[in-house]
């Protein structure tokens, strides 16, 4: 259920630009959006996984304040995230 180092690398690549700048609010969205991706598949597949449940609602909550944070700083890289993730505002 969580992202492969393949995987996580990849997105760190495409929204950081390098693999040490794991830190950019971009990133952690984007890390964020895949993990709450997956575990919303898992929730479709079984219903009653309340520990799951959980788990994504403080994924979302996490990601809500990085957008908000973004949204504040820098309105042209917020608008970029949610484009290239295609996260509706």
């Amino acid at each position: 259920m969580s992202l492969t180092k393949e995987t996580k690398s990849d997105i760190i690549k495409q929204f950081g630009g390098s693999e040490q700048n794991t830190g950019q609010a971009e990133v952690q969205i984007a890390i964020f959006s895949r993990r709450i991706r997956e575990l919303t598949e898992h929730l479709r597949a079984h219903p009653k996984d309340n520990h799951t449940r959980h788990g994504l609602l403080k994924l979302v909550g996490k990601r809500k304040k990085l957008l908000a944070y973004l949204n504040k700083t820098d309105i042209e890289r917020y608008r970029k995230v949610l484009a290239d993730l295609d996260l509706r505002k």
